[in-house]
């Protein structure tokens, strides 16, 4: 049994003006029901109950939302009216920026754990019918930490397990490890200069067998700056006990 981390950072994407959000989405935003994030203004600070860990077996099993999770790091909402289907679906979560998988239940309801940064955060959720809500908040609390590096892992295949691996300058490596869809969050707010190698592992799959999968790594150096950069890569993941080297990229 493993003890593995789900999403732990992720940082704003610079502060937008909350009327183009709300009114971009106003057309579609009345079927999803959003109770965190909220829009406006808020303080997260002194707030102890976030957890982002889960005892998680092999076969893969899906990530859940911690019992009592802090609203001030969760995403959750439902989708009302939407088609009966049995079993789950997928949507796309776009978090600031950086759209993910999003498992949707089949009364509709979705929920993620996730630790925001202090600042301007967007979250938008486009629901397999087409409908999509947007909300926009700003945590006023300054004495969370923001990376300077992050790299970010999904997948597009439920029950199945990929592992993040990040190389870094001085050797170490790092592996953050979630399951269905991620998302894996490498950070770090004062990443050593060199250079770094970005791996991804297919750990397994829940259903017994090698389903292929299409990993999407993103990697931001200085986000939230004047010079920021962001690439996506994707790469097919055809069997268990893949290992890929997806990118090379140096900090300077």
């Amino acid at each position: 049994m493993k003890r593995r981390t789900i999403g732990r950072v992720s940082a704003g994407r610079g502060l937008l003006v909350l009327a183009c959000w709300l009114g971009a989405s106003a057309a579609h935003a009345s079927d999803i029901d959003m109770n965190a994030p909220l829009n406006g203004w808020r303080n997260s600070g002194g707030d102890s109950n976030e957890r982002y860990t889960q005892d998680v077996h092999y076969p893969a099993v899906a990530v859940s939302t911690p019992e009592g999770q802090s609203k001030a790091a969760l995403i959750e909402g439902q989708i009302r009216n939407a088609p009966k289907k049995k079993g789950t679906t997928v949507g796309t979560l776009v978090v600031d920026g950086t759209p993910l998988p999003q498992r949707i239940e089949e009364d509709g309801k979705f929920s993620r754990p996730y630790a925001f940064p202090a600042g301007s955060n967007g979250v938008e959720l486009r629901a397999p019918g087409g409908s999509r809500k947007r909300v926009q908040f700003y945590d006023a609390y300054s004495g969370k930490t923001q990376p300077k590096l992050r790299v970010v892992l999904a997948w597009d295949t439920d029950s199945t397990d990929l592992d993040l691996h990040v190389v870094s300058p001085d050797g170490a490596l790092d592996v953050d490890v979630t399951t269905g869809y991620g998302p894996e969050i490498y950070s770090s707010a004062a990443p050593l200069e060199g250079t770094y190698l970005v791996y991804v592992n297919y750990y397994g799959s829940g259903s017994g067998r090698s389903d292929m999968t299409v990993a999407q790594v993103t990697i931001i150096i200085n986000e939230n700056t004047p010079d920021e950069k962001s690439e996506t890569i994707r790469v097919p993941m055809r069997k268990a006990g893949e290992l890929t080297l997806v990118k090379t990229f140096v900090v300077p």
